[in-house]
């Protein structure tokens, strides 16, 4: 746990578990938003065969929870860490033009 919060330059542990916690709700609320969303592009889990269906639904779930990391982190008090998160995955990516 100390080496995670001296890597992240968090702390306490109680920040760490906040982190976790919001890193989990958005894992999660961004796969259930997805969903809604295949369906309103007009893509149907049955009516779509599975090898186009997950690599769209896929690709849709990667913005929103980007989108959403940022959102929990602010609204549970850690913006300033998950933005900081987010410029360093996005540049990793190669998409730290973004930022520019």
């Amino acid at each position: 746990m100390e080496k995670l919060k001296k890597r992240w330059g968090i702390d306490s542990n109680f920040q760490i578990i906040i982190i976790f916690i919001v890193f989990a709700i958005t894992g999660s609320a961004s796969a259930k938003l997805a969903a809604p969303l295949t369906e309103l592009i007009g893509l149907k889990r049955e009516l779509v065969s599975g090898w186009i269906y997950w690599p769209i639904r896929i690709l849709l779930i990667f913005p929103i929870y980007q989108v959403l990391l940022v959102f929990f982190g602010w609204l549970f008090g850690q913006y300033k860490f998950f933005w900081a998160f987010e410029k360093k995955m996005l540049k990793r990516l190669g998409l730290g033009f973004i930022f520019k």
